[in-house]
């Protein structure tokens, strides 16, 4: 069994790739380990599962529920946003959305494939072959994509709440953890950045574009409180410095979030919070659409591979 010193993930052909990440081991010594030498660039689900397979990583309960949360979020929202591909207003956004749906896709991949090792079970068998009520993704991540600023008004909440999620993670005392989040935060650190220039740019456009950047967040404000609300596991887990709680992170989204409002003159919506739920498997009535028809296919051929 690895130690958090010692968990050496198997890579091959990545050379010295370092890039100077802070935290996770980050240490920049081409002897160390993958994880230790490049947390998360080099750290693949495919890395994980073998890992998991030779008995070196393996997450308690409590972690594995932490990374489904975590994964469920990306999953879901890869989801809805794939939705955008051959339907964006142009196409280099076309692309963009798209690209940003793969690295949540791939974030969500490897907080499954680790939560999986608790209970024995694949990313697959947690994509697939769960219920509505067993998923514990956020509302947010499942709000209907509506026109495109609403999905830029969502994207850009998801990803300020994911760049400081992550880079609060990539401290974490589980290396795992750890290695994966700092790899994400490098890319979320992108949706950020693409998320806050069209909402300026939505906002300074026409009557019409800002009319609706306005409307887009008025519909998914409401959903900006439950991701920051902690609970019995994100206490436990905080306290072992596996994890941080949701609350800790809502001073600087605010801060961050309201200079990019006020410089595209926006205010935040005064809109009263839903009730939440999805950390405890209650979700709204657009959970199982999506389901639906990204399970379809798995549960019709159980088994099937490519």
């Amino acid at each position: 069994m690895s130690t958090p010193e010692t968990t050496d993930f198997v890579i091959e052909g990545h050379g010295d790739i370092s890039v100077g990440v802070h935290g996770a081991g980050a240490s920049g010594d081409g002897s160390a380990s993958a994880t230790r030498i490049t947390p998360g660039n080099a750290l693949r689900p495919e890395d994980i599962a073998l890992e998991i397979k030779k008995g070196q990583v393996k997450p308690s309960e409590d972690v594995a529920e932490y990374a489904l949360r975590i994964g469920d979020d990306g999953l879901i929202l890869a989801q809805r946003l794939g939705h955008w591909i051959s339907r964006a207003p142009e196409l280099e956004e076309d692309i963009a959305l798209g690209n940003i749906a793969l690295d949540q896709l791939g974030h969500a991949r490897s907080f499954l494939t680790y939560a999986g090792a608790a209970w024995g079970k694949s990313e697959d068998d947690l994509a697939y072959f769960r219920r509505e009520h067993e998923f514990r993704s956020a509302h947010l991540f499942e709000q209907p994509n509506g026109d495109f600023a609403v999905t830029i008004a969502r994207q850009f909440i998801v990803s300020y709440y994911q760049f400081e999620l992550y880079a609060a993670l990539a401290a974490s005392t589980d290396p795992t953890l750890a290695a994966i989040s700092a790899k994400a935060v490098k890319e979320v650190d992108y949706h950020r950045d693409h998320s806050a220039q069209w909402v300026l740019r939505l906002a300074g456009g026409t009557d019409e574009s800002r009319k609706r950047i306005i409307q887009g967040f008025k519909l998914v404000w409401p959903y900006v409180d439950e991701i920051f609300e902690d609970d019995e596991l994100t206490t436990r887990l905080a306290e072992a410095g596996v994890a941080v709680q949701p609350s800790s992170l809502r001073a600087e989204f605010d801060r961050l979030t309201g200079e990019i409002m006020a410089e595209a003159e926006l205010e935040i919506p005064g809109v009263p919070q839903s009730l939440g739920g999805g950390r405890r498997g209650k979700h709204s009535e657009f959970l199982g659409y999506i389901l639906a028809e990204m399970q379809v296919l798995a549960r019709e051929h159980p088994g099937a591979s490519w």
